[in-house]
């Protein structure tokens, strides 16, 4: 599990705007016990954020931004996308919708690996972006990490494309790692890390 040395970093709470249970359990385990992490149903937020940005930066913007104005919360708000070499970046902002609106991850993964068939190219980043609006400041934190498509999915864990992503350096999918293994190296654990490095030294 990621940990550095917290003792200095003052208490405080903070809303991450997501629905997505599986993303509040990873950010979570990555955080200090000096941040109080709130999800959207902690603060009674059942709103259907749009995420109308052409880009990864954007989309975390709207949202962190719509709790703030709205609840008044400092918050954080994060995007992710998966850029595929061989698809010009694609899905990219669009891969929870890849293959439809009702952002259905099975379905995803199963037209990507059609896209890809004929491609012997398959290299592949997962890039995270977090926007984080504090004490009426706006600050960005990136996150990537490269790999490549398999051909089939392997591993039953983890969420999204994660049992056909296998990053650089590992003979395992995403989906095969533990949760600690692979916030290590994730693209939302470097953006993570880069957020609590950035509260630690930061300053009122």
């Amino acid at each position: 599990m990621i940990r550095f040395a917290y003792q200095f970093l003052p208490y405080m709470k903070l809303v991450f705007a997501t629905n997505n249970p599986n993303k509040l359990a990873e950010v979570q385990k990555m955080l200090p016990s000096t941040i109080q992490l709130l999800s959207l149903k902690d603060i009674d937020c059942f709103d259907d954020i749009e995420e109308t940005a052409n880009t990864l930066e954007g989309n975390a913007q709207l949202k962190a931004n719509y709790i703030t104005q709205k609840f008044g919360h400092d918050c954080f708000a994060d995007d992710t996308g998966l850029e595929v070499e061989s698809l010009h970046n694609a899905p990219g902002v669009f891969s929870a919708r890849y293959a439809g609106l009702e952002n259905d991850s099975e379905k995803n993964m199963q037209k990507l690996l059609s896209e890809l068939n004929d491609k012997p190219n398959r290299k592949a980043q997962f890039r995270t972006a977090i926007s984080l609006n504090l004490q009426s400041k706006h600050f960005v934190f990136e996150g990537i990490c490269k790999g490549e498509i398999l051909s089939k999915k392997q591993g039953k864990k983890g969420f999204g494309y994660d049992p056909v992503f296998k990053p650089e350096g590992s003979n395992k999918s995403f989906a095969e790692m533990t949760s600690e293994d692979k916030n290590k190296i994730s693209h939302r654990g470097k953006a993570i890390q880069q957020l609590v490095q950035f509260l630690m030294n930061y300053k009122k």
